[in-house]
């Protein structure tokens, strides 16, 4: 599933070809997304794309009359293509701007999501309860400790709680409790307020490292481009469970956390009493 490195990879790639840019049409091939497709041509045909943004892992495609909501979903992915391109199977929606091109959405799965907001889109439901994003100056250790303060839920669970943060999903909050040798299932307000400093290190330092290397290809994603992330080549513990750990060599454990894979160094990453 893509999780913020790869949304922000995502923005990063599509935002050159659609910012200035004007709609001159919108296809909709299968609306039958996550949730219905609305019907926005009206709205959004003759319109110029102002910015590209992201918020969590949602991309926001900013008009004067409003913005679109998409959502990658499970194996979502967009891709900037001429727009005579013929649609392969998935291909769903097209966004289809005068100067030829169209930024077209592919979701074999369908759990993403197309959506239009005129309000303020910090208003819109799915906006308007997320946490701080965990690359930014308002998640720090002192807003952290706060947001974990009595919680007895596991730590893992916690940083995956997007009222808390957003952005931290699976793949990045097992290798950010691995950097900062902290047991997965630890209570999360029993961590430490030094292991949580440590912790908002890791995770922005895991988060940054891994928009630098494209973010994480492990089954479906790719960039704008169709090219792969490279970051799965530098994970400690994900998708690792059973092999060997890259620091004391002790064999990783694989749980289950919230019904997702938990992998972590029993030796590394203690479990206190």
């Amino acid at each position: 599933m893509p999780e913020l490195p790869e949304v922000e990879v995502t923005r990063q790639g599509v935002a050159p070809y659609l910012e200035g840019q004007t709609v001159k049409q919108l296809i909709v091939r299968n609306g039958s997304l996550r949730w219905p497709v609305p019907d926005i041509a009206q709205n959004i045909v003759g319109q110029t794309i102002k910015a590209v943004r992201r918020r969590a892992k949602y991309l926001l495609i900013d008009t004067d009359a409003g913005t679109t909501i998409v959502h990658l979903g499970m194996s979502g992915s967009l891709r900037i293509l001429s727009a005579d391109t013929p649609p392969t199977k998935h291909d769903h929606i097209d966004l289809v701007l005068d100067n030829g091109r169209a930024l077209r959405l592919n979701d074999p799965r369908r759990f993403g999501a197309w959506l239009w907001c005129e309000l303020p889109e910090t208003v819109h439901p799915l906006l308007s309860k997320l946490g701080p994003e965990p690359l930014l100056d308002d998640f720090t250790p002192t807003y952290l400790a706060n947001a974990l303060k009595g919680k007895t839920k596991a730590i893992k669970l916690a940083l995956m709680d997007n009222a808390i943060v957003v952005g931290v999903g699976n793949i990045y909050a097992n290798e950010a409790l691995f950097a900062t040798g902290i047991n997965p299932q630890t209570a999360a307000g029993k961590v430490t307020k030094k292991q949580i400093s440590q912790l908002v290190t890791e995770i922005k330092r895991i988060l940054a490292g891994a928009i630098e290397q494209g973010g994480t290809t492990l089954k479906d994603f790719t960039n704008a481009e169709g090219k792969p992330g490279y970051f799965a080549q530098k994970l400690h513990v994900y998708g690792r469970g059973g092999l060997p750990c890259t620091q004391c060599g002790h064999l990783l454990t694989e749980i289950k956390l919230g019904q997702r894979a938990t992998v972590f160094c029993p030796i590394c990453q203690p479990k206190k009493r």
